[in-house]
């Protein structure tokens, strides 16, 4: 039979037993399609009896078609991250409680993937942005990021005290608990509880969200996609910043934050019938009738 995707790679949410039944199941309806089905190494730790090729995830990203991720979220968020230099298209089975990124209904699985197989789907581009954290000429890190990077306050409690800079020119100073830059699709994350804005995913933009600002004239404020960031660390007792909540670094007074748009992106392929406004009143509650 003729499919969009002659390989997939099935990647489940690590150290997590409820996703192997749903997983083998979806390997053999893959298989019966005459589709080619790996998985990656931690998957198939633990995942038994499995029986299909294991790849890294690099490796995967050289050969793959299409990689479904089965979990949540931050399944999503660490793989999208990973294989977005390949260009592989990413599809996300829910497991997890949200499910903004990983749109599949565990209980439409099969039908959802069937018809992904036959050409039918929406395809989303994510934009990623790219971080370097400098101390003086000396690079300590560089990390990229899908949701947002997050300047901090540490352990020690006090304010930390930044300045910023927008291709070269101050936009502000800013005493607060921290500071997040944010993509489109971190717009629902830690910068919607920031009280930052929703953004639409196919923009691109970045968002810049106080945290706890001391000064209430301090708001967020969305930037063009294609502009540098340069976050200085002025004053901070103990600071770090995040990135994705999944990695940090440890910031010292004079290190500096620089943020860009990354040149990959992040493919992702929805249902035929994906309504992001839809999407956006299930996960957040929003009525379709005032007052109720």
């Amino acid at each position: 039979m003729d499919t969009a995707f002659r390989h997939v790679a099935l990647i489940g949410k690590y150290k997590s037993p409820e996703i192997a039944q749903p997983l083998l199941q979806l390997a053999e309806f893959l298989e019966h399609r005459g589709v080619e089905v790996s998985v990656d190494p931690l998957t198939a730790a633990h995942v038994s009896d499995h029986r299909r090729p294991v790849l890294t995830l690099e490796q995967i990203g050289r050969s793959a078609d299409l990689a479904i991720v089965i979990g949540g979220d931050g399944t999503m968020l660490n793989i999208a991250r990973t294989l977005a230099p390949f260009d592989v298209a990413l599809a996300g089975v829910n497991v997890g409680r949200l499910g903004f990124l990983t749109d599949v209904s565990i209980d439409t699985m099969f039908a959802t993937v069937g018809a992904m197989l036959e050409g039918r789907f929406i395809v989303e581009q994510r934009m990623l942005i790219a971080s370097d954290v400098m101390r003086g000429d000396l690079r300590l890190d560089d990390v990229v990021a899908f949701n947002d990077v997050a300047v901090s306050k540490g352990a020690g409690g006090g304010l930390i005290d930044l300045e910023v800079r927008v291709n070269g020119q101050m936009l502000y100073r800013l005493r607060a608990d921290g500071l997040l830059v944010a993509t489109p699709t971190g717009s629902t994350a830690y910068a919607l509880s920031a009280g930052g804005p929703i953004l639409h995913p196919s923009l691109s933009v970045l968002t810049l969200v106080p945290v706890c600002p001391q000064t209430l004239a301090n708001r967020p404020i969305v930037l063009p996609g294609d502009v540098t960031l340069e976050i200085v660390v002025h004053r901070a007792a103990d600071a770090r910043v995040h990135f994705d909540s999944h990695s940090h670094c440890e910031l010292k007074e004079g290190d500096r934050v620089v943020v860009r748009r990354c040149r990959h992106v992040v493919r992702l392929l929805h249902p035929a019938n994906h309504d992001y406004y839809h999407m956006l009143r299930e996960k957040l509650h929003w009525s379709e009738s005032p007052g109720r």
